[in-house]
């Protein structure tokens, strides 16, 4: 997967690598990216899943947005939010099926 021609670029991508992690590293936004896992979600649908203030969940799907993550759409005055990445879609599954499979401490 990764040769000398690669390594320019992999100096490039650590970076946003890192960035990435950071981004699903977070226990409130891994939560709601879960969530997203299964079906698009209001803010009002979110924060009662995560019994949190709409203030917060709405600063933390700022954040996704901003990095492309989650996408929204409105529907009159509702604001629903859906994976944006298929990547990432692939990643929290493989991740989560991981994690699965990990022996019990």
């Amino acid at each position: 997967m990764f040769n000398e021609s690669t390594a320019h670029s992999l100096e490039e991508w650590i970076p946003k690598v890192s960035q990435l992690y950071k981004l699903l590293g977070d226990t409130t936004r891994l939560t709601i990216l879960t969530l997203l896992l299964e079906s698009e979600l209001n803010v009002s649908e979110i924060c009662s899943q995560l019994k949190m203030e709409q203030s917060a969940v709405s600063h933390q799907l700022r954040v996704l947005r901003r990095h492309h993550i989650v996408s929204n759409r409105r529907e009159g005055k509702t604001i629903y939010y859906s994976l944006d990445d298929q990547h990432v879609r692939d990643i929290l599954v493989k991740t989560f099926t991981h994690v699965a499979h990990l022996p019990e401490d």
